[in-house]
């Protein structure tokens, strides 16, 4: 089932949706405060010195700020042990005023991410990448979803009149993006297929998808020939890259201008899913924070 051609440069506007997110966010935070007297808490670990790392964070607590939660930011230094990375966890975990941890990836080589994503408590791993939560998702129980997939499942949302029936292929298996992004389309019911390093004729899997998630870390990787006409295209990847007079620009996975002459509907980089992964961590803090202060309420 192929959705209807549209004409090119229809863009998925993803700043406009994480907007409205943000703003339905900011509206429930203030009703469990009036309910229960308290804000959602944010806690952010990040470990290095990488810049674009800072900026990304810094964001982060800004974004929570003006969502009405409480920020607090933990700046390691790059020699961090893992064991002092999980002393600062484990605190965490046990602070009240905390309903949300994230650490911020990738990680120094001194330090197994899977060991630190597995010590945040389940019901604080607002990154949702823990193996609780992800074996929540698998199992189609509620829980806390990463905050990436989340966005694009949104996007689509708010894109397509339904899903169902439709042929989705998620390019990347990553246990960050592509494998959640896959549960999260099957449980639209989509039939969803995944390509990852192996796959022998990734272009030609591409090609029968009536949406197309692209999440490989790859600029470029995927041409306009990949996609079928009137697909809606998902682009995760994000990457910087030189241009002719010396200055750099952000790109994704799919070669834009080629992609957007044969789908009916694709995020541009930047402006597509990078404002809804932080727009879904604020909607991931508002959750965790109701699992501890509302519990009755549940997960919405």
């Amino acid at each position: 089932m192929t959705q209807a051609r549209a004409e090119p440069g229809n863009l998925i506007d993803g700043k406009a949706i994480a907007r409205r997110l943000t703003d339905r966010v900011k509206i429930e935070v203030e009703a469990l405060r009036e309910k229960t007297g308290q804000l959602p808490g944010l806690a952010v670990v990040l470990v290095g010195n990488d810049p674009a790392s800072e900026v990304y964070v810094r964001n982060k607590a800004l974004q929570t700020h003006r969502a009405g939660m409480r920020s607090f930011m933990h700046m390691l230094p790059e020699t961090t042990p893992q064991d002092e990375l999980l002393g600062l966890i484990a605190r965490l975990n046990g602070d009240p005023q905390i309903h949300g941890i994230l650490v911020q990836l990738p990680l120094p080589k001194q330090i197994d991410p899977a060991v630190v994503t597995n010590a945040i408590v389940p019901h604080k791993d607002v990154d949702g990448l823990g193996e609780v939560n992800a074996g929540r998702l698998s199992l189609g129980i509620p829980g806390l979803v990463p905050c990436t997939p989340l966005g694009c499942l949104i996007l689509l949302r708010e894109t397509l009149p339904q899903m169902r029936g439709l042929h989705a292929v998620v390019i990347g298996a990553s246990n960050l993006v592509g494998k959640p992004m896959a549960q999260l389309l099957l449980r639209e019911g989509c039939t969803v297929s995944i390509a990852h390093i192996d796959t022998r004729d990734p272009a030609g899997l591409a090609r029968e998808g009536d949406i197309l998630v692209v999440a490989t870390g790859r600029s470029g990787l995927v041409r306009g020939d990949w996609i079928r006409p009137g697909a809606t295209v998902i682009d995760v990847g994000i990457t910087r890259v030189p241009t002719h007079d010396g200055k750099t620009k952000l790109v994704g996975d799919v070669v834009f201008e080629e992609a957007r002459q044969v789908a009916a509907h694709i995020t541009p980089v930047p402006g597509g899913v990078g404002p809804m992964t932080i727009a879904c961590l604020l909607h991931n803090t508002l959750q965790a924070a109701r699992l501890t202060l509302d519990p009755q309420g549940g997960l919405a």
